[in-house]
């Protein structure tokens, strides 16, 4: 086998993973509600696709550098199959778009035609009209006085051809939607909704009183929204702000259009865009699928999902509602969406108001744009008089402009922002206090696998450990003050740090299941991530499914390995869980000579993916398991679980295709394990009483 042949394409295994997206989409197990909540994002995944992968491509293609990608094809040949492809995907979208109408209007909501309104519509609609979007429009007429007009990124657009009554001439008009102008209006009252641009298209002569319309079509643009930075930058701040007012002007990438826009007017965008017939996608029914999720908002609870709420930690309430007192009992391991991120609130709100607290230092990578507990936590600290540091990523993509907003915010405060590295993101999730008691200074840590973000922290699946653990918060100083100040220890005690050792840390975790294997000991692996692209690493793991090594690995989204190929990983697993709850949490275990799940085994938690860009281009950590009740929880519960499920898995072809775990006996569901069954770590004294249901991995 060629080497080129023994790797997944990145971009082509990506559209993989939009497919298993689509598909719950199309699961008509899901309330209808929900399923558009997943066509809705499928969509928004495929834009955000387009203006960064798919840019990157054909700005590799302009700029004509012959760089093979890791399976051995060419920038160009990538982007013929990635656009191929997404035709398909937006294809299926459209189709999937008219099965859930039908569904949705089963169940009382309804998408309207014009021809559907009656009476009270048309008046409500034409109030609506004249009062809310009228003022908003800004229709420019296409000829020699008036050259097509700009398209921002994701803009919606209308294109008319009109007929003066009495001069019989014909013109062409493009109205771009501004800003804040819904795709979708609710008709007061009713659960019924209208597209704005039926709207406007109905009633038309309040526009045009003059004219008579013949023909329309509706047109989207996405255009290159990646942020080209220079590592000569003095201002890092200024610099994005000025990039990010270049972002909506960012080459045209590609072009949407309805598939019934008439010939004359889809020619004239064309030839005004100048865009490659290559880069269009026509859509039967609807441009924008992000949009569809205006709908979900008013729907009713019958058409959801059951309302779940996560359990606040006992283990918080047995130390008298004190999270230092219950953090020094033991560590703990906190895992949302199932249990609350709220512990996290509360210890930097504790933070801010005890007395015997000197300092926090929090890094932030994305965080939530209002209503945000956790800054207004910090900007309480501050106040109090602590020294308070935050190690704030501006360049987390598309982020970076709430992330300057909260950067102004806390210095408004007194809190002291550090940017970082100008060529490092900082991604690591640290949150680190250090407290005066009785016996000196102690520190106490947070490690994250997800952001500091309120209200993903709802729907994502990750990890927080609370520790308070010497070696491993002294560690925790040393990554803040690499981070601030460029002081790299000479040696971490326990911690895996990137760009410093991670990679090689991890190579040499696999090497050691290697050695196991060699000497004729229990030898396994089991890696949960979003994405696995590192070479490296990949061609580690193969070389331990050569020597025996059984591998497992649950990866979400974008896998560049080929499972299950004889004679190169035919020991190697690969599913991805994809439902209610996005999984976000990196586990990476080694059995250490034992079978799996084992009490010995060598567990961690990360912030990174397997990934170069975690790797080389960013901070990060990995950070061991040392407790025992937050290894078995991790290890036994966590980690078996998400082997097991046999509802929400995908299993990985050698091929890179997926397909749906067969669900012959019982149905097994992670994420409803998880909602159903209360953790070891955070239930504190009450485990007693209700213990989780064990589960038991299969062939073992």
């Amino acid at each position: 086998m060629t080497d080129n042949k023994k790797y997944i394409n990145r971009e082509l295994s990506w559209l993989e993973f939009n497919k298993r997206v689509l598909e719950e989409a199309e699961n008509e197990k899901i309330p209808v509600i929900e399923r558009l909540n997943f066509l809705s994002i499928s969509g928004s995944n495929l834009d955000e696709f387009f203006m960064v992968r798919v840019a990157g491509l054909k700005g590799q293609v302009d700029s004509e550098v012959y760089i093979e990608t890791i399976d051995g094809l060419m920038p160009e040949q990538v982007l013929e199959e990635v656009i191929k492809k997404s035709k398909l995907i937006k294809k299926k979208q459209n189709e999937c778009w008219a099965k859930i109408l039908i569904k949705l209007s089963k169940n009382g909501i309804k998408i309207c035609e014009t021809e559907d309104l009656n009476l009270y519509d048309i008046k409500w609609l034409k109030t609506h009209f004249i009062n809310e979007i009228l003022p908003l429009l800004t229709p420019v007429a296409i000829d020699p006085a008036h050259p097509f007009p700009f398209v921002p990124n994701l803009g919606l657009s209308i294109v008319l051809k009109l007929k003066n009554k009495k001069s019989k001439n014909i013109i062409r008009v493009v109205i771009p939607f501004p800003k804040g102008l819904k795709k979708f209006i609710k008709i007061k009252k009713f659960n019924k909704f209208i597209a704005t641009e039926k709207i406007i298209i109905f009633f038309i002569e309040e526009l045009f009183p003059k004219f008579i319309f013949l023909s329309y079509g509706v047109f989207r643009l996405i255009r290159d929204s990646d942020i080209e930075f220079s590592d000569e930058a003095e201002d890092l701040v200024t610099t994005f702000e000025n990039q990010l007012r270049k972002r909506r002007y960012g080459r045209e990438v590609l072009l949407e259009m309805t598939k019934a826009i008439p010939e004359d007017l889809k020619n004239m965008i064309i030839n005004s865009l100048n865009i490659n017939k290559a880069n269009i996608i026509y859509a039967e029914y609807i441009l924008d699928i992000s949009s569809s999720n205006q709908i979900t908002m008013s729907a009713g609870k019958k058409l959801k999902w059951k309302e779940f709420k996560p359990r606040f930690p006992e283990r918080i309430k047995d130390a008298n509602d004190n999270c230092f007192s219950a953090i020094r009992y033991k560590d703990m391991i906190i895992h949302h969406p199932y249990e609350s991120f709220d512990v996290v609130v509360k210890f930097l709100r504790q933070a801010a108001k005890d007395k015997k607290v000197l300092v926090i230092k929090q890094t932030i990578y994305r965080t939530a744009k209002e209503n945000n507990a956790i800054i207004e936590a910090l900007v309480e600290a501050a106040e109090e008089g602590k020294s308070v540091i935050a190690l704030l990523e501006i360049k987390a993509r598309f982020d970076e402009e709430a992330n300057i907003k909260v950067a102004k915010y806390l210095k408004r405060y007194g809190v002291q922002v550090i940017y970082g590295s100008i060529d490092l993101k900082t991604h690591a999730k640290i949150s680190l206090v250090v407290r005066r008691e009785r016996k000196g200074l102690n520190t106490y840590v947070h490690f994250g696998t997800g952001n500091y973000h309120i209200n993903t922290a709802k729907v994502y699946t990750d990890l927080s450990l609370f520790t308070c653990n010497k070696e491993i918060t002294e560690d925790a100083q040393q990554f803040f003050n690499m981070a601030t100040g460029y002081a790299s220890p000479s040696k971490w005690n326990h911690l895996s740090v990137a760009p410093e050792n991670l990679r090689n840390d991890i190579i040499k975790l696999i090497e050691n299941e290697i050695d196991n294997k060699i000497r004729g000991k229990n030898s396994e692996i089991w890696l949960k991530c979003n994405s696995l692209i590192d070479e490296e690493i990949i061609n580690k793991l193969y070389k331990a499914s050569q020597m025996g090594v059984k591998i497992e690995l649950i990866v979400r989204g974008v896998c560049c390995l080929r499972p299950q190929i004889k004679g190169l990983s035919e020991n190697i697993n690969v599913r991805s869980i994809v439902g209610r709850f996005l999984e976000h949490s990196r586990i990476y275990c080694f059995s250490n000579g034992y079978s799996m799940p084992s009490a010995k085994a060598k567990v961690f938690i990360s912030s990174a993916d397997i990934m170069p860009r975690n790797f080389d281009r960013r901070y990060e950590v990995m950070v061991p398991i040392l407790n025992k009740t937050v290894h078995k929880q991790i290890l036994n519960q966590i980690m078996v679980a998400n082997l097991t499920d046999n509802t929400q898995a995908w299993t990985m072809k050698a091929s890179g295709e997926y397909s749906r775990i067969e669900n012959n006996i019982s149905s097994i569901s992670a994420h409803n394990y998880f909602m159903a069954n209360p953790s070891l770590s955070g239930r504190g004294k009450s485990i007693k009483d209700n213990r989780p249901k064990d589960l038991v991995l299969k062939n073992k």
